[in-house]
């Protein structure tokens, strides 16, 4: 996913449909499809809590109901659709006197709006994950993750390329370009199912996150080998070095910087005293690592990410982390709910016949994506007590990582309709397949204190404290405190 690409596509399409989109349409598009992904958001996120799953997976699916496979509501021209496709766009020709002419252009601009919309919900959503992760724990299992991110990598492309040319006479190429779209692993998804379950900061959930952020890097190196080998038929070495140098360069200095510049951000948030003090220097901080990600090739999602981890260390984080919560509550449904949206179950469909190729072969693909990084759990040594299984399950889902090799793919023309058609399918089960399995291989997390929950007030001082254990113990503190608070015989509890 390229957040510079998408904005690079909106600003020179904004320029060219202002003379032809009545901006005020083009507004009134994009609030009614905010009103229908935060309609599909709330409801799939409160259905999949109601029955256990994890709310992100009732986000994944409501926008499945509401995008291109169910009702039409929020659609995107990418998916091959066009404003007829677009209920938004007729309700919007009737009620609002949008005429057919003026219509592709109203929602070419509303797509595009909303779509970098969900780029920036990421961009939250990982700088949030940085915040909330620590950065010495990660260090800690930055060897077992480097371990798990290589053969996560390596497993799956060897067998899926190996597999495609052997069992269905794909080509070199093409097969090449589909065991890549098998590497990645979408760190937004599963990060955002490890912190709801109150396992970000378990050692599994270290180990996966460091992984899937050095996998996400693999898979940009990948990426640019097989987008290069589809282009010219040959492999840009220089393009591979450099992008190695530059994606090391900037996790490693990302990580020195955070020594350096967390006693500075303190001292500049502590001089300010306007509204936002603290919540808008780091997000410009925020942006800016995003920024500077996308310029040397790397994904803008993992400078945020960066950016979080920096801030991570310093006094104000806690602080930080509330003020972030409700900005992440307003974008990142927008993310989820779009990828669901994009998804077009049409593939699915077995009575096409130029899908049953298609299912054979993604049949096989998921196969392999599911086992190449379930084994991958297995590769962690020296850790006896470790959940292996919820490692491997963690770095299932390809989520909007693989639908990016998909689109490359497509556009290069280097994938027939039926492998193309293949690799979404594995992209679509890997990606909601992933948060009921983290739940089922983590089957004590609803006794465990989430993240929202480690921060208590202690009952003397009124600062707040980092806890971690056990909600009865959590308890058990609070009502210590709250009776030193109360006067002598006083057996009300305060909340």
């Amino acid at each position: 996913m390229q957040f510079l690409g998408a904005i690079n596509i909106y600003f020179p399409l904004l320029a060219s449909t202002t003379k032809t989109a009545d901006s005020s349409m083009v507004l009134a598009a994009v609030l009614l499809s905010l009103v229908v992904i935060y309609l599909a958001s709330k409801v799939g996120g409160e259905l999949s809590n109601r029955v256990g799953l994890p709310p992100v997976l009732g986000e994944l699916l409501g926008g499945v109901i509401v995008g291109i496979s169910v009702l039409h509501l929020l659609v995107f021209p990418e998916g091959g659709t066009d404003s007829s496709n677009s209920l938004v766009m007729t309700f919007l020709q009737t009620t609002a006197g949008l005429t057919p002419e003026a219509t592709p252009a109203v929602f070419e601009a509303q797509s595009e709006v909303v779509s970098v919309l969900a780029e920036l919900g990421v961009i939250i959503l990982l700088f949030e994950i940085g915040l909330e992760s620590n950065l010495k724990d990660l260090i800690s299992v930055g060897i077992q993750a480097s371990i798990v991110a290589v053969v996560g990598v390596v497993v799956p492309f060897t067998a899926g390329t190996v597999g495609l040319m052997t069992l269905f006479g794909v080509g070199a190429v093409p097969a090449i370009f589909a065991g890549a779209a098998l590497t990645a692993t979408s760190i937004g998804i599963t990060s955002k199912v490890l912190s709801e379950l109150g396992r970000l900061n378990s050692k599994e959930g270290q180990i996966i996150l460091g992984a899937a952020v050095i996998d996400d890097v693999l898979g940009i190196i990948v990426l640019a080998v097989v987008a290069s080998l589809a282009k010219d038929g040959v492999v840009d070495v220089s393009k591979v070095i450099y992008l190695i140098i530059s994606a090391s360069g900037f996790l490693i200095g990302a990580i020195v910087l955070g020594n350096v510049f967390n006693k500075t951000f303190v001292a500049i948030a502590d001089q300010l005293k306007t509204r936002g003090e603290l919540v808008i220097p780091a997000f410009v901080f925020a942006f800016v690592m995003a920024y500077f990600a996308s310029i040397i090739q790397l994904e803008a999602i993992l400078g945020a990410f960066a950016a979080g981890l920096v801030l991570e260390e310093t006094d104000k984080r806690k602080e930080l982390q509330r003020q972030v919560v409700p900005i992440a509550d307003i974008l990142v449904p927008i993310f989820f709910v779009t990828v669901g949206a994009k998804t077009d179950l049409g593939v699915l469909n077995p009575a096409i016949p130029s899908n049953r190729e298609g299912l054979i072969m993604a049949t096989f693909l998921i196969a392999v994506a599911i086992i190449g990084k379930v084994i991958t759990g297995f590769s962690v040594f020296g850790q006896p007590q470790i959940n292996r299984l919820a490692i491997g399950v963690g770095m299932i889902p390809r989520g909007e990582v693989g639908l990016v090799f998909a689109g490359v793919g497509a556009a290069s023309g280097v994938l027939s309709k039926s492998l193309g058609a293949a690799i979404i399918m594995m992209v679509i089960l890997t990606t909601f397949l992933a948060p009921p399995l983290l739940r089922f291989v983590f089957p004590d997390s609803d006794n465990e204190v989430t993240d929202s929950e480690k921060l208590i007030l202690d009952g003397v001082t009124g600062t707040p404290l980092l806890v971690e254990q056990p909600q009865s113990i959590v308890a058990g503190a609070n009502d210590a405190g709250n009776r030193e608070d109360r006067p002598e015989g006083d057996n009300s509890s305060k909340t």
